[in-house]
């Protein structure tokens, strides 16, 4: 019988390229996104699909029921949906705050409060919560998204040791820069937030460092090897840092005393908005050399 596994945010990423490389290694994999239509590639392949919001917990409900009749089992949760608002604390309402919340950790945890039954009664099971380097990490205008991962690492750490008797575990998959939507949904959150008013020139800068991460990333396919590492080794780790500068940034991050690394980050990203608007002149100076323009 072949071991099943359940991944949300499996519409794009992470999420898509981690439902694929567990189907690749055998497992019965669910799928799970808001927009079914864009994990048709997936539906293809034989992965089984599912529209799911990680915030409706009537939905997340019948998820997991249905995952348990169709296959007998849950092996492993992937707990990977999330997203990032960015924007300065002053300016972020409260809504926006609670919902990223919801996704990003609310969501996972009810997906643990569901799946854990099932996992017990196997006497064993994986739960794998994608977090980031941002739970080790802090930048300008980000503080709502890293309290999201540092609660969601807090409650991993907590799970983990309350669980571990029980033959489940837990694991805390942080990635580094990845090549998927965050810097973009991010950048322009972070402008429609903040792009105007006191923060304003300090958010178009940030906004523009977020593009100048382009030559620090990764594909998603390096952290979804971690993550099929993670759900199949006898023995997983406890935290996986993993792409492009995750380690080099959770190495400095112990490093250096605090207001060294206050200075870090803002020079860091201060340079990052400098290569992004030396990209942009050329482009800007080509558009306005055009005929009719």
């Amino acid at each position: 019988m072949s071991k099943v596994a359940i991944v949300t945010g499996a519409s794009a990423g992470i999420g898509a390229a981690t439902a694929r490389r567990l189907h690749e290694l055998g497992f019965t994999v669910y799928a799970v996104a808001r927009r079914l239509d864009r994990m048709a590639p997936l539906a293809e392949l034989g992965i089984r699909t599912a529209s799911v919001d990680v915030t409706d917990d009537a939905a997340l409900t019948a998820l997991v029921e249905r995952v348990a009749a169709e296959s007998g089992r849950i092996d492993v949760l992937v707990n990977n949906a999330g997203y990032g608002s960015f924007g300065a604390l002053e300016d972020v309402p409260l809504d926006e705050a609670r919902r990223q919340f919801e996704v990003n950790v609310f969501g996972a945890a009810r997906l643990c409060q569901l799946v854990l039954p099932h996992m017990r009664a196997q006497g064993a099971g994986r739960i794998i919560n994608v977090s980031s380097v941002g739970a080790r990490l802090y930048e300008p205008l980000g503080s709502w998204y890293h309290a999201t991962k540092y609660a969601l690492e807090g409650l991993s750490d907590c799970l983990r040791v309350e669980v571990k008797p029980l033959g489940v575990d837990v694991v805390l998959i942080q990635p580094g820069g990845i090549e998927t939507e965050f810097p973009q949904v991010a950048g322009e959150r972070l402008l429609a937030v903040s792009g105007a008013g006191a923060y304003g020139e300090y958010a178009r800068q940030y906004a523009a460092a977020l593009t100048g991460e382009a030559d620090h990333i990764s594909p998603p396919s390096v952290v979804a090897a971690v993550i099929a590492r993670a759900a199949t080794v006898r023995r997983p780790r406890i935290r996986y840092a993993t792409g492009r500068g995750a380690k080099a940034a959770v190495f400095a991050r112990w490093l250096l005393p605090d207001r060294v690394f206050d200075r870090v980050v803002v020079a860091l990203f201060a340079a990052l908005a400098r290569v992004a608007a030396r990209r942009a002149r050329p482009l800007e100076q080509a558009v306005r050399a055009e005929p009719g323009t």
